[in-house]
């Protein structure tokens, strides 16, 4: 990585910051996959696919973990023969086909019920801190779909069914039209399984309301 011109600006000691939290978390991911007997990949392709009932293509799966696809097939292959995955003939073109989760592979993928390192530093800072941190985290993850860098994520903010600031109650101001429920701030999802794309339009003036929205959460 190359040396910053400014290693003393906010950007770069940020930068730093996700770096460390990074590492610690890769290193519970080797662990993690190694009890299932897995690799970090192969389990990052089977989490990737929990939840996801229409299944997702390789070049999607490649795409969503920022690998190959000659990388994402030969997880697949191995995935497959341990019975953790199998392919389904993409409805209307029986040429493709489309990765999905086996009952074998959700088991290994749910196998740990504890809360991780990740969740137990975020579980370190007070409430106004961890809206704060959730927040900031949506809005640099916007950023990066929309300029290419990452695929489209299911969240709230990209969901046809969210509505921002719908309500006046300032604890639960959203709502979500998928289960017709007003919801908070705290609430809001960076990968819902119940997602629906909206248009890019949509997208853009849903993230208006949702920014223009937003209240003072400085720490009184």
């Amino acid at each position: 990585m190359e040396t910053p011109k400014n290693p003393l600006s906010i950007d770069v000691r940020i930068r730093e910051g996700f770096s460390r939290i990074a590492t610690a978390m890769r290193i519970e991911e080797w662990k993690k996959a190694k009890e299932v007997g897995l690799n970090p990949t192969q389990l990052a392709v089977l989490a990737l696919l929990e939840g996801r009932k229409d299944g997702l293509n390789v070049k999607e799966i490649a795409a969503h973990l920022g690998v190959s696809q000659p990388s994402a097939t030969d997880s697949i292959a191995a995935l497959e023969k341990k019975e953790h995955l199998e392919k389904r003939a993409e409805q209307g073109d029986r040429r493709a086909v489309r990765v999905h989760l086996t009952s074998t592979g959700l088991a290994a993928v749910q196998r740990d019920a504890g809360g991780d390192l990740a969740e137990q530093a975020v579980g370190s800072l007070e409430e106004r801190e961890q809206e704060h941190l959730l927040l900031s985290l949506i809005k640099m993850i916007r950023h990066l779909q929309e300029s290419g860098a990452i695929p489209l994520q299911r969240m709230c903010v990209t969901c046809r069914y969210f509505a921002p600031f719908a309500h006046p109650d300032g604890e639960r101001p959203h709502h979500c039209h998928f289960v017709d429920a007003a919801f908070g701030q705290r609430e809001l999802r960076v990968d819902c399984r119940d997602h629906d794309e909206t248009d890019p339009p949509s997208r853009a003036a849903t993230w208006e309301a949702f920014q223009a929205g937003q209240p003072n959460l400085q720490a009184p």
